[in-house]
C-alpha cells in the first residue's frame, strides 16, 4: 500500500513538473520569478527590516527607563561587633533590591531627530529595493530580447541550410547533364557545410543565452525551459517617440528610486547635523530610586536570627527622586569632530545626489542616441537586405545557367545572409532601446 502511495505522488510529482518546465515563460513571468528569487533583492529586503528595527528603536529610546537590581550574599568570618567593639566569627547573608527609572527631559533634541533621521533611512533603503529591482528586471529583458534574436538567427542559418541544400541538389543535376563544370558542385558542397556550421553555431549560442536567463532567474533545474514568443512589432512600426531627452530625464528624475534614495540620504545627512551638533548641548534627565534590603545572622544550630524578612525591608526602605544636569564643556573636542564630520557627510550625500543624477541622464542620453542609431541601422538595413535579395536571386539565376562560378554564387549569398543578419541586429537593439526609454518613462517592461 505505502508503495503504491508513493507510485502516485511521484508520478504526479513528475506530470506537474512537466507540465510546469514545459509552459513558454512571457517577459512579465520572468520578471516576476526574477524579483521573488534573487539573492540581492532579498538581501536589500533585509536591510529594510533592519531599518525598521532601527526606526523602532529610536522611538523606544524616548521612553523611560525602569530597571530592577537585585542581590543576594553570604558572609563568612570574624567582623567586628560594634556593641562590645570585639572581633566575633559571625556568618550573615543579606538581600538587597533597587529599582530605578529615569526619562530624558532634554539632550539637544537628539532624540527627536535621530527618530527622523532613521526614518529617512527607513524610506532610503525601501527605494535602495525598487532599484535592484528595476536593474534585476532590465537585465531580464535584455537577455529576454537577446533570446528572440538568438531564435529567429537561428531560423535564418536553417533558411540558409533550406536553400544551399536545394541549390545543391539543382548542381548536381547541372553537373551531370554536363551544363555546369564538376568544380561548382564541390563549391556548393563547401557552401553547405559552412552553412551547416553556422545553424549549429546559432543553436549553440542561443542555448547558451537560454542558460544566461535561467541562471538570473535563479532556476534550480533550467531543463525544459523555453520563453514565450510574443509579437514582434513590424519593422516600419518601430520608431523613437519625440520626447528629447532632456524632456524624459525630467519625468524619470521625480520616479527613478536611485534618485529618491539618493535624495532620502541627503535628508537624513542633514538631520545628522542636528544630531551631531546636539551633542554640545546640555543634558537633563529626570530620575527616581528605590533602595531596600535585609540582613540575617546565621546561628550555630543554622537558625536565623534578626527582624522578619518583611519588616527589615519596609523599614530599610529609602526613596529618591531629582534632576541630573550634564554640561559638556572639554571631552577632546569628540563632539565638535563628530559635527564636523557629520558636515562632511552632508556634503558627501550631495555630490551622491548629483553622480546619481548624471548617471541617469547619461543613460537616458546613450539609450537615445543608441536608439537612434539603431533606428537608422533599421532603415539602412532594411534597404540593404532589399537589394541583396534582388543581387542573390539575380546571381542564382546566373549561376544556374553556367554564366557565374560558384565563387560569384557563394559571395551573393553571404552577402544576403549577412544583410537578413544586420537586419535583424538593428531591429532588436532598437526594440530595446526603445524600451529602455519607456522604461525611463514609467512605463512596465512588455512585450
Amino acid at each position: 500500500m505505502r508503495k503504491r502511495i508513493l507510485s502516485i505522488v511521484l508520478l504526479s510529482f513528475i506530470i506537474s513538473n512537466s507540465a510546469y518546465s514545459q509552459e513558454p515563460w512571457t517577459l512579465e513571468r520572468c520578471i516576476d520569478y526574477a524579483l521573488s528569487n534573487n539573492i540581492q533583492v532579498k538581501q536589500q529586503e533585509l536591510a529594510v527590516k533592519s531599518n525598521e528595527v532601527n526606526l523602532l528603536q529610536s522611538k523606544m529610546d524616548a521612553l523611560p527607563t525602569l530597571n530592577i537590581t537585585g542581590n543576594h550574599s553570604y558572609s563568612f568570618g570574624l567582623v567586628t561587633n560594634f556593641l562590645t567593639n570585639t572581633k566575633e566569627a559571625l556568618n550573615t547573608q543579606a538581600t538587597s533590591v533597587s529599582i530605578s527609572t529615569g526619562v530624558p527631559i532634554y539632550n539637544g533634541f537628539q532624540l527627536t531627530n535621530t527618530r527622523k533621521q532613521s526614518k529617512f533611512n527607513l524610506e532610503a533603503s525601501v527605494a535602495d529595493v525598487e532599484k535592484v529591482k528595476n536593474n534585476i528586471a532590465l537585465s531580464v529583458a535584455s537577455l529576454y530580447l537577446q533570446i528572440l534574436y538568438q531564435e529567429e538567427l537561428v531560423e535564418l542559418a536553417k533558411k540558409q541550410v533550406e536553400q544551399s541544400r536545394m541549390q545543391l541538389n539543382r548542381t548536381k543535376v547541372l553537373v551531370e547533364a554536363g551544363s555546369l563544370p564538376e568544380g561548382n558542385l564541390y563549391e556548393v558542397e563547401a557552401l553547405l557545410a559552412s552553412d551547416e556550421l553556422q545553424l549549429v553555431n546559432s543553436q549553440n549560442q542561443l542555448t547558451l543565452s537560454y542558460l544566461n536567463l535561467a541562471q538570473l532567474l535563479e532556476l534550480k533545474n533550467p531543463e525544459g525551459f523555453k520563453i514565450a514568443k510574443p509579437i514582434i512589432p513590424a519593422i516600419d512600426s518601430l520608431a523613437l517617440s519625440k520626447e528629447t531627452p532632456e524632456q524624459i530625464f525630467t519625468i524619470s528624475d521625480s520616479i527613478m528610486p536611485e534618485i529618491k534614495s539618493a535624495k532620502l540620504r541627503l535628508q537624513s545627512s542633514e538631520i545628522g547635523v542636528k544630531i551631531a551638533k546636539g551633542g554640545l548641548h546640555p543634558r537633563l534627565t529626570l530620575g527616581a530610586n528605590y533602595n531596600t534590603g535585609a540582613q540575617y545572622r546565621i546561628l550555630d544550630n543554622y537558625d536565623f536570627s534578626g527582624d522578619p524578612f518583611s519588616t527589615q525591608i519596609k523599614n530599610n526602605a529609602s526613596k529618591s527622586i531629582g534632576l541630573s544636569l550634564s554640561i559638556p564643556i572639554f571631552n577632546g573636542l569628540s563632539a565638535r569632530s563628530r559635527v564636523t564630520s557629520a558636515k562632511i557627510n552632508l556634503l558627501n550625500s550631495k555630490l551622491a545626489l548629483d553622480n546619481e543624477r548624471n548617471t541617469l541622464f547619461k543613460s537616458i542620453q546613450q539609450a537615445y542616441t543608441d536608439a537612434l542609431a539603431a533606428e537608422k541601422k533599421l532603415i539602412a538595413s532594411e534597404k540593404n537586405k532589399t537589394a541583396s535579395e534582388e543581387s542573390f536571386r539575380y546571381t542564382e539565376n546566373k549561376f544556374n545557367l553556367g554564366l557565374v562560378t560558384a565563387l560569384d554564387y557563394t559571395t551573393a549569398k553571404n552577402k544576403l545572409a549577412k544583410a537578413e543578419t544586420e537586419l535583424l541586429q538593428a531591429k532588436y537593439e532598437l526594440i530595446f532601446k526603445v524600451k529602455i526609454l519607456e522604461f525611463y518613462k514609467g512605463l512596465p517592461l512588455k512585450l
